[in-house]
C-alpha cells in the first residue's frame, strides 16, 4: 500500500507520523530454550513499515529477477491515483474531471488486487499457482471491477463531526453483503462477496475525514430484493457511463456511523489495520449493534433515494454524425434483456417505496445531494414534498404486494 495513501489516515497535527498498528493475528514464537510466546499486537509504526511485504512483486526466473511490475507498472498508477484520490476526497459539484475519474478507477481496482488477501483470490479465479503467471494476470486483469463500479451510485460522506475518525487495513478496498457475514460461504478464507451481487457495497476510505460507498444501482431501487443476487448486466469487461451530477455529497456521519463502518473494516481485513488514535482499532467496544445484517438495515450504507434519478436510457449523440445507447445498466439495444419492461416497472415501485421508507426513517433533511440542472438540490424538503415522500411507501408497497400475489 502506498506510504502517500497511508499518510491520509494520520492527524497533520501529529507530533509523530506514527500509527497504532494492530495486528490481529501475531505470531507465535518458540525461544531457544523452548517457551512459546506470542508476538506483541499492538505497535507503533510510521507509514514506511506498516501494510509493507518484501518482495511481493517481484518476478523470479532462474538467475534473474525482476521489480519492474512495482517500479513500471505500479508506479504509474500510483503516480496518477494520488492526485485522483485527492481530487474526490475533496470533490465538489458541479466539477468533472474525467482523467481523475479513470485514473481513481484504475487505482482502486488495482489496490484490491495487490494486497496479499486480493493475490489470493485472483489466483483461485485463475488457477494461477505460479507467482510470476499470478503478477502477469493482475496486469491483464487489473480493471476487472471498473465497469461495475462506474454504473453504481457513488456517494461521499465525512467524519468530520465525528470524534471517531476512519481507520485503515491491508484490504483497504472493502466489500460489504449484509447476507455474507465474515463467517458466511462468501467470506471464507480470502473470499469476498463479488460486486456482481445486488447488495454488495464497495467501500473505500478517502482519508481520515472522507470515505466513498459505491452502491449497485438495482440495490439502491430495491432493498427488499435478494441481496446474493446477481445484478443485471454482471458482466466485468466492458464499457459503462457515468455521470458526476449523480454524485452524492454532503452527507456527514455522526459517531455511531464512523464507528460502525470501522467495523466493517476491521473485520474484513487480513491480518492488519492502523488507526491515528488507539481507541480507534477496537469499534466493537462501542458499537451499539454488532450483527452483521443489522448495519445493512440500517441503511447506514445506502446513498439518499430521493437524490436519485429514474431513467432507463442513456443517447449519446457524436459530432461525426454517430450516436450509440445504453440502458442504466450498460445494456445496447441488441442485448436481450435492453430496457426490460417488466423489471422496470417493479423497480418503478420498489424505488419509489424505498424513497417512503427513507423518508419516515430519517425525515426531510437529506443524507445525501447530487447535483440536478446546473444547481444543487435543496438539502430540505418541503412540508409537502416531504409529505408526498411518506405516501409512496404505503401506496407503492401495497402495490408491489399485490403484484407478488399475483405471481
Amino acid at each position: 500500500m502506498p506510504q502517500w495513501y497511508q499518510s491520509r489516515f494520520l492527524k497533520s497535527e501529529a507530533r509523530e507520523s506514527k500509527f497504532h498498528y494492530l495486528d490481529l493475528k501475531p505470531d507465535i514464537l518458540t525461544t531457544s530454550n523452548g517457551i512459546k510466546y506470542q508476538r506483541k499486537a499492538l505497535l507503533r509504526w510510521g507509514p514506511p513499515r506498516c501494510f509493507y511485504e518484501d518482495d511481493l512483486y517481484t518476478t523470479r526466473f532462474p538467475g534473474w529477477q525482476s521489480t519492474d511490475i512495482e517500479e513500471k507498472f505500479f508506479g504509474g498508477i500510483d503516480s496518477k491515483g494520488k492526485d485522483a484520490v485527492e481530487y474526490f476526497s475533496d470533490f465538489a459539484h458541479p466539477s468533472a474531471d474525467i482523467e481523475a475519474f479513470h485514473s481513481f478507477l484504475s487505482y482502486v481496482s488495482v489496490q484490491r488486487l495487490r494486497t496479499p488477501k486480493g493475490l489470493s483470490y485472483l489466483g483461485a479465479i485463475t488457477k494461477s499457482g505460479d507467482k510470476n503467471q499470478l503478477l502477469f494476470e493482475m496486469q491483464e486483469l487489473h480493471r476487472m471491477h471498473c465497469a461495475l463500479w462506474t454504473e453504481c451510485v457513488w456517494s461521499i460522506v465525512d467524519a468530520l463531526e465525528s470524534n471517531t475518525k476512519f481507520i485503515v487495513s491491508d484490504n483497504p478496498v472493502i466489500f460489504y453483503n449484509q447476507r455474507c457475514f465474515p463467517e458466511s460461504k462468501y467470506c471464507r478464507g480470502d473470499n469476498d462477496p463479488g460486486i456482481w451481487l445486488n447488495g454488495t457495497y464497495t467501500i473505500f476510505p478517502l482519508s481520515l475525514n472522507k470515505a466513498l460507498i459505491l452502491t449497485n444501482l438495482s440495490w439502491a431501487r430495491n432493498p427488499y430484493g435478494n441481496p446474493t443476487k446477481e445484478r443485471p448486466h454482471p458482466e466485468l469487461f466492458r464499457g459503462a457511463m457515468f455521470n458526476f451530477t449523480q454524485i452524492q455529497t454532503g452527507r456527514t456521519l455522526c459517531e455511531q456511523d464512523v464507528i460502525a463502518i470501522n467495523y466493517i473494516i476491521k473485520k474484513r481485513a487480513s491480518r492488519y489495520i492502523a488507526a491515528a488514535e488507539e481507541e480507534w482499532l477496537y469499534p466493537e467496544k462501542h458499537l451499539k449493534f454488532k450483527r452483521w445484517d443489522q448495519i445493512g438495515k440500517s441503511h447506514l450504507l445506502m446513498p439518499d433515494p430521493r437524490s436519485m434519478t429514474f431513467s432507463s436510457e442513456i443517447l449519446i449523440g457524436y459530432s461525426n454524425g454517430k450516436s450509440d445507447a445504453f440502458d442504466e445498466y450498460g445494456r445496447k439495444p441488441w442485448h436481450a434483456d435492453y430496457k426490460e419492461e417488466n423489471r422496470h416497472q417493479e423497480e418503478w415501485d420498489t424505488f419509489h417505496a424505498f424513497q417512503g421508507e427513507y423518508a419516515r426513517l430519517f425525515g426531510p433533511k437529506r443524507r445525501g445531494l447530487a447535483y440536478e440542472f446546473g444547481d444543487k438540490e435543496s438539502s430540505v424538503d418541503s412540508d409537502d414534498y416531504h409529505a408526498y415522500h411518506l405516501s409512496l411507501e404505503a401506496k407503492c408497497k401495497s402495490k408491489i404486494k399485490r403484484s407478488h400475489g399475483k405471481k
